[in-house]
């Protein structure tokens, strides 16, 4: 050993790999001798036949570069206890006592549970104690109240006075009869769609009172003996129409089943609301009147089965008190209690389930009316 630095010595060829192996490892010592190097080859080669079988890329997936925003949370190194970092969004919220509003906690929110709305108003998880997003009939019926709603006074007031223009012009004449009918029919073909939460719906609509005006017309046309003909024929052609024309919607399955119900419905009540002009006269006078009078007598603040039974009273009482007026006498009575029969049922259906206010004076006011009007034509035709 000598202590001259180290040169290369290429004349020899087992010293080749002195150099070589120098090349490859700035840390190797040149004095240490041939066990050195042995042990140093017998490391290198351990050493790369482990990275070779560890990170074998047709086992292992390749590493992707980590998104420099993921590490933006990364506490900075002051050798003290480092906070909890966190790689894929902001820390989550801390824990609040029940007297500090949701409010203070800033704009993040927590995730919402599987099935429950988006809220983003900055309040609070809805709690036991209300939900605001029920309807008025599904909060009466969960406090044990009736979802029942009845139009009142003023529809009442409403229908009793249609009705006694029904029963005044149907004594003058058809066509005068004609004015308070088509008004009849418009209120019912309009109440019937948003009785059943559709609005607007300008073509139903629409589309059930040209059905009643067509049988109007026809049934002046055929003439009153005719009437049955007239009625179901349009109600036959019209319910066609509607089928067709809910097939060529692009609307939903459902809701065009929805839609094709509702607007038959609407059409089949207003068209049989021409029976009041089908009807023989003196029964739609008394008929009529009947009805006027028993809503006036449903909407008396009475317990529900008591106002039924002062209603088909006074109905009954009006029946003879016009029957004998018209020729009718006490057959009067029948038909008067019939038709307020009918009418119960119609005032009931538009009390269902929590109506607005525009069924009521809609709905409430028509159905009543619409609802007699088979009943005036069969027994009148019966009785008179």
């Amino acid at each position: 050993m000598t202590d001259q630095p180290y040169q290369p010595y290429q004349g020899r060829q087992g010293q080749q790999g002195y150099q070589g192996y120098q090349g490859y490892d700035e840390g190797y010592d040149p004095h240490a001798g041939r066990q050195g190097y042995d042990e140093q080859q017998a490391q290198l080669q351990y050493t790369q036949q482990w990275q070779g079988q560890t990170w074998e890329t047709g086992v292992q997936p390749p590493v992707a570069a980590q998104d420099p925003a993921e590490t933006a949370y990364l506490p900075p190194q002051t050798g003290q206890a480092p906070a909890p970092a966190y790689a894929s969004g902001p820390p989550p919220e801390q824990h609040h006592g029940p007297h500090e509003p949701h409010g203070h906690h800033g704009p993040q929110s927590q995730a919402a549970p599987a099935g429950a709305p988006a809220d983003d108003s900055g309040y609070g998880p809805a709690t036991l104690a209300g939900n605001a997003r029920i309807t008025d009939a599904q909060r009466a019926r969960l406090e044990g109240r009736s979802p029942i709603i009845e139009p009142g006074m003023q529809p009442a007031a409403l229908t009793a006075l249609l009705g006694l223009l029904l029963s005044g012009t149907a004594a003058v004449g058809s066509y005068a009869l004609l004015v308070p009918l088509v008004v009849l029919q418009a209120v019912t073909a309009a109440g019937w769609f948003r009785l059943n939460g559709m609005w607007p719906a300008r073509q139903g609509i629409a589309l059930a009172f040209l059905g009643a005006l067509v049988s109007d017309a026809a049934l002046l046309v055929a003439g009153r003996e005719h009437a049955p003909a007239a009625i179901l024929g349009t109600l036959g052609v019209w319910v066609l129409l509607c089928l067709v024309l809910q097939l060529r919607s692009h609307a939903d399955p459902d809701e065009r089943m929805y839609g094709l119900m509702a607007t038959v419905a609407s059409s089949a009540l207003a068209v049989l609301a021409t029976g009041h002009l089908g009807a023989d006269p003196d029964a739609v006078t008394v008929g009529a009147a009947a009805v006027a009078v028993a809503i006036l007598a449903r909407a008396l603040p009475l317990p529900t089965p008591a106002s039924v039974v002062v209603a088909l009273l006074a109905a009954a009482g009006a029946g003879i008190a016009v029957g004998e007026m018209t020729g009718v006498g006490t057959s009067g009575a029948l038909l008067g209690a019939g038709a307020a029969v009918c009418a119960l049922i119609g005032h009931r259906v538009a009390s269902y389930d929590y109506p607005s206010r525009f069924v009521h004076f809609t709905a409430g006011v028509a159905l009543p009316l619409a609802a007699a009007a088979p009943a005036v034509y069969l027994l009148g035709r019966a009785l008179v």
